[in-house]
């Protein structure tokens, strides 16, 4: 996975440099996440992986699946993944764009997790006092999982703050025996 996000890192840069001189960041956010859906289909893989495709077919593949919505310069960039038989590295470019883009807009996603569904009332109170300790906009997904019993975990890129009861009861157990 290092490695495929080390020779990743070169093609996101030129994506994002390119996105944020023509103001279109999301844009090719959007293209960029559809070609990497694409990408790790196993029909796909299979075609991409074939010597027997020659690149031109893979370029008018790629596109097609793409729809309509591809810009002349995003064409340029399959075609580039292509030529360097990089397409694979697609999550990674994304992952690695998206990075950028947030730290670009200076915004964080946010995934809060936690046994019960919540308010408005909590959702809000959770992105304003993440919005003041990490001085950024979030963008706050809200997911279920009764297996945590009680609490919150909240996940920020690599920030973890774990607030469950299923954490703390795992803690005290341990601290018992």
């Amino acid at each position: 996975m290092a490695e495929a996000i080390t020779v990743a890192r070169p093609y996101a840069q030129a994506a994002f440099d390119e996105a944020r001189e023509r103001g279109e960041l999301k844009s090719w956010s959007e293209i960029l996440k559809s070609l990497a859906q694409v990408v790790i289909s196993p029909e796909v893989r299979t075609v991409i992986t074939s010597p027997r495709i020659i690149k031109s077919q893979l370029v008018d593949l790629m596109l097609a699946l793409s729809g309509d919505k591809v810009s002349e310069i995003q064409e340029s960039f399959v075609k580039l993944l292509i030529e360097g038989q990089r397409l694979e590295l697609l999550p990674e470019i994304v992952m690695l764009f998206e990075a950028m883009r947030a730290e670009e807009e200076k915004s964080v996603d946010v995934v809060v997790t936690s046994a019960f569904d919540l308010s408005e009332a909590q959702m809000q109170k959770i992105t304003e006092a993440l919005q003041k300790r990490m001085g950024r906009e979030i963008k706050l997904r809200c997911e279920t999982d009764r297996k945590l019993i009680g609490g919150v975990v909240i996940r920020a890129g690599d920030k973890v703050i774990d607030g469950s009861a299923r954490t703390h009861l795992s803690e005290l157990a341990n601290a018992l025996a």
